[in-house]
């Protein structure tokens, strides 16, 4: 099968997670999920008791973080120095913390590398994550932007969390965090050549569709 590499962004709350894991699962695929990255370096840098307001402490923190994450769709496994994370780093004491990581150019500049390692060694994958468009893969055979509306985006998000949070703990985790992430990376207007997918009306299924469709349409034109 042909090399295909499949950028993927969007806001918090899009459906960029399960989404991009169905189309890789079809397009038979590996899938990276550079959101679940910077959540893994933010937990390594709070349990090392990294201060979060100095920009070199946190830079020098994910440097030295041995990350492993898992690139099956149907396997989610995140471990740090072989501590497996997987579940604490979608806990709100690492949500509330991880812009702080988001937003250190250092500490990005240092993920952008070990993303564009992970593309480059894959024949097949989708990266999904706020800059993948943009900045870790340009040149990707498909580029997608996915939204959606900010009433959709804290639904679901809310589901997803299994209505644990409250509404000002979901739009602080949502639009908060959207909004403080903004500062360096545009993840809410498509660049040029990057598609739009607005899933605020559609279902799962019909959201995925739209997907590929958009990712064939794409990497049709760029054979």
């Amino acid at each position: 099968m042909q090399r295909i590499v499949v950028a993927i962004d969007g806001p918090s709350g899009s459906g960029k997670s399960s989404v991009s894991k169905e189309a890789a699962r079809r397009l038979n695929a590996v899938y990276l999920d550079t959101g679940a990255m910077y959540r893994a370096v933010t937990w390594h840098a709070l349990d090392a008791g990294t201060d979060l307001s100095d920009a070199a402490a946190v830079a020098a923190a994910v440097k030295a973080a041995d990350l492993f994450i898992s690139l099956d769709p149907d396997v989610e496994k995140i471990t740090i120095h072989g501590t497996d994370v997987t579940e604490t780093i979608r806990e709100p004491f690492v949500s509330e913390a991880v812009s702080a990581v988001a937003t250190n150019l250092e500490a990005r500049a240092e993920l952008v590398a070990r993303q564009r390692a992970i593309i480059e060694a894959n024949e097949r994958i989708i990266a999904e994550g706020r800059d993948i468009t943009t900045v870790v893969a340009p040149d990707a055979d498909a580029r997608i932007l996915l939204t959606a509306s900010e009433e959709a985006r804290l639904r679901r998000r809310g589901i997803q969390l299994g209505g644990t949070q409250s509404e000002a703990e979901l739009e602080a985790q949502v639009l908060a965090r959207d909004a403080k992430d903004s500062t360096v990376v545009n993840f809410t207007v498509a660049a040029d050549g990057v598609a739009t997918v607005d899933s605020s009306d559609l279902d799962f299924e019909q959201t995925v569709l739209a997907v590929l469709e958009a990712i064939t349409a794409q990497a049709s034109t760029n054979a």
